[in-house]
């Protein structure tokens, strides 16, 4: 495994009227395998993400990660059009930018049943499915929405609640490591 070069800094999203916050890791060789986005809960921002090693161990794996503050959370200011959420959605920015999109990746995810079981069969990206066996409000209602996503893999994380990728950062990195090196 090589080194990893981390940066972070402000970027500006054309939807904001502010710009937001971002952490990336990336290869110390530079050769990059793909890029991976990571997007934090409500409760959470890119700090999870740097704190239990996601950005650093997918740099090291050969992947460029970056994890950005939402709008309003961690280091963003609030300033987001009230649309741009929803197109974060697989029924919204996954469904019409797929042929960007190498991967996606719902980490038991709220509002799953507003799509339809027809809108996520409709999309063809790799997906892998991660819940903790101890989310009791959302692992399996989510997985149930999402078990109608074309192509998916399921995670399970043994005695992991909602956030299951900080009860077990060893078991999600392997996880995730395994799923992206398979595409």
């Amino acid at each position: 495994m090589c080194a990893a070069k981390m940066t972070e800094g402000s970027l500006h999203v054309e939807s904001c009227k502010a710009p937001m916050f971002y952490r990336q890791a990336e290869p110390a060789t530079g050769e990059v395998h793909l890029s991976v986005l990571l997007l934090h809960g409500i409760r959470f921002s890119s700090e999870n993400w740097l704190n239990i090693g996601t950005l650093e161990t997918l740099a090291k794996a050969g992947y460029r990660a970056v994890a950005i503050d939402l709008p309003g959370l961690g280091q963003s200011k609030s300033a987001v059009a009230p649309s741009a959420v929803g197109e974060l959605a697989p029924g919204g920015f996954l469904k019409q930018h797929e042929a960007l999109v190498r991967a996606y990746i719902p980490v038991a995810p709220i509002c799953t049943e507003k799509f339809t079981a027809e809108q996520y069969s409709s999309i063809q990206t790799p997906s892998l499915i991660v819940y903790g066996d101890q989310d009791a409000q959302l692992g399996e209602v989510s997985l149930n929405n999402l078990r109608s996503l074309a192509n998916h893999k399921v995670v399970v994380m043994k005695g992991a609640g909602h956030p299951c990728y900080l009860d077990d950062p060893a078991t999600w990195h392997r996880a995730l490591i395994d799923f992206l090196n398979a595409l």
